[in-house]
């Protein structure tokens, strides 16, 4: 479950990071603070500031305009997207977001400073060159280290303590001689957050909590530091007090956000309910914290993960698409209604309803990619495809099919013969006469692969299935694989010696092996050798160095080679050769 403490470290962390000038750090803290609680806006401000100063006007935009999706009723969303808006130099659109936000908070300080900046910059006169590449020679922009930024230091409680430091005040004059020397300072965090505060107006963070104090500031000067400390000390409480006051705002503003706090210490006591499995106690706490809060999709989630637990898979289902629907409403983050989804499908895989699973899972891709749950899914979609065949055997229904395919197969109908025999092969597969069936079926669409496929099926689902050796035989005769042909003939007689189809087979085979090569041309004996030296048995005969010998001998030594053949192993090889055409006889 997203933890806010968590969000809350990873926000502390990015405002230090953005307080030390580290705003690629300060980015990324503040984007994990987001991915564990991604509906506090204090958190997108924060971003938008941090990206503002980093230069980044479009998604300091984009966080902006999510700060305001999420709370219409924070100020500071509109001075960030009127910041934004202003540094990409979109002044009309930029004077209109301070103009909204004034309309909601016409008292607000950092709005009116907003909008008379952007108007003083659209409508002044050109910008003073100061001359070479930097920043100072940029077209449509004045020198931001003018006369106005040392009275913006001094507003702003957190940058003025800086005043008192003699090497930061002697570098703001430098800039403000020479605007282009701002390169020679980029390493110093006091220049870079004062930098952000001319252009962006404000400091730069939004807090839950109070800003830590100032800097220390050089120790060239020993009243100074005490001054500074006892100033920064000052202020720390003053910031406290500042964050907590709610004055300003109306008394529905007031009791949301009260509510709001209210109910994040529920979905806490919920989930210190959960750890203890005590699941009626904590769905309890989780809907209160909806009641206070129904923005939020996290409570709704949170219930999911207890029904789940509490294996109540429908509620689970039930809570997982009103966690969903409640995030879409609210542009809650995709990870979190990816999650919810991924849940559902969790769920709906207890349930058996795998379609379902499979469905949910698709949707939470479609919000965020997860190679995880693309892995379930594709273990979802392998267990359906096993559990729809197997819900479709039927014998009853396979017989039913074998009938009608004997029927097609007499009218010599040979297309719909196959037809039938394999959905009567779906709905019975370790039905050996239904193979044998198919495999003569296939043979007369001259599909001989298929037919040896299947009767070799056949075979091994009954090894002493007589005519499934006879069929295989015929199948290899067609295929002029006859030293394989002749192997199956005989394999039968071995089952049954007085089956007819077997001998007359066997009987056939051998008289082609001996006589009709005598019958045949040049041409088609290297075919029928081509197509012998194809087979990888008869390949890994040639190989045998013992074979090889004797092959030699019939030519050299003739004597030798029939003492040879007198072991049973090496005639059976060399007649393998000899039915398959790679060895000729005379």
């Amino acid at each position: 479950m997203p933890s806010s403490e968590e969000a809350e470290q990873f926000k502390a962390a990015g405002n230090k990071a953005l307080q030390s000038g580290n705003l690629t750090a300060a980015i990324e803290n503040y984007t994990k603070a987001i991915d564990a609680d991604g509906t506090n806006h204090v958190y997108y401000s924060n971003r938008s500031a941090a990206y503002l100063k980093k230069g980044d006007g479009n998604n300091a935009l984009e966080d902006a305009m999510s700060t305001i999706a999420i709370n219409p009723d924070f100020s500071k969303g509109y001075s960030r997207k009127g910041a934004a808006l202003h540094a990409l130099k979109r002044y009309n659109d930029a004077i209109s977001a301070y103009e909204e936000g004034l309309t909601k908070f016409a008292n607000d300080a950092a709005l009116k400073k907003g909008l008379e900046e952007v108007k003083r910059d659209k409508d002044g006169p050109p910008p003073r060159s100061f001359g070479g590449g930097g920043l100072g020679s940029m077209p449509g922009m004045a020198n931001p280290f003018g006369n106005q930024l040392i009275q913006k230091i001094m507003l702003n409680p957190k940058t003025r303590p800086y005043l008192n430091d003699k090497e930061f005040m002697a570098k703001i004059q430098k800039l403000q001689q020479d605007p282009n020397s701002l390169a020679q300072m980029l390493s110093d965090p006091k220049v870079m957050e004062v930098l952000g505060l001319a252009l962006g107006g404000d400091s730069g963070m939004d807090e839950d909590e109070p800003p830590k104090a100032a800097d220390k500031p050089s120790t060239s000067n020993g009243s100074s530091n005490a001054e500074t400390k006892k100033e920064a000390k000052k202020e720390e409480p003053q910031a406290a007090k500042e964050e907590e006051d709610l004055s300003q705002l109306t008394p529905a503003e007031r009791k949301k956000k009260e509510d709001q706090k209210a109910a994040v210490e529920c979905k806490q006591r919920g989930n210190d309910l959960y750890k203890s499995k005590k699941f009626d106690e904590a769905l309890a706490a989780y809907d209160e914290a909806i009641a206070l809060d129904p923005t939020s999709m996290t409570f709704v989630n949170n219930k999911a993960a207890v029904y789940f637990t509490a294996k109540k898979y429908d509620e689970c289902v039930e809570a997982c698409l009103e966690a969903v629907k409640v995030g879409k409403a609210n542009m809650a983050p995709f990870e979190d209604r990816a999650k919810a989804y991924t849940r559902c499908a969790k769920a709906y895989q207890k349930k058996g309803d795998l379609a379902n699973a499979i469905k949910m899972c698709k949707e939470a891709q479609l919000e965020n990619y997860d190679k995880a749950t693309e892995r379930m899914m594709k273990n979802m979609e392998l267990e359906k495809k096993k559990a729809d065949a197997a819900a479709y055997l039927d014998d009853d229904k396979a017989d039913e099919a074998k009938q009608q395919g004997n029927e097609h197969f007499r009218n010599k109908q040979w297309g719909d013969a196959v037809k039938q025999y394999e959905e009567a092969a779906k709905r019975a597969p370790n039905n050996a006469p239904i193979r044998n069936n198919l495999a003569a079926a296939l043979c007369k669409v001259m599909d001989f692969n298929g037919a040896k496929r299947n009767i070799e099926k056949a075979i091994e689902l009954d090894p002493k299935y007589v005519k499934a050796w006879a069929r295989k035989g015929d199948i290899e005769v067609l295929m002029k694989e006859n030293h394989k042909a002749l192997e199956s003939y005989k394999a039968g007689l071995a089952i049954d010696s007085t089956n007819t189809t077997c001998k007359e087979g066997l009987r056939k085979v051998t008289a082609m092996i001996n006589y009709g090569a005598a019958n045949m041309t040049e041409e088609e004996k290297q075919e029928r050798a081509r197509h012998g030296m194809a087979d990888p048995e008869i390949q890994s005969i040639l190989q045998d160095p013992v074979i090889q010998q004797i092959l030699r001998d019939f030519n050299e030594n003739p004597q030798a080679a029939n003492q040879a053949m007198s072991d049973p192993s090496v005639r059976a090889k060399i007649e393998k050769l000899i039915a398959s055409g790679v060895v000729q006889t005379a």
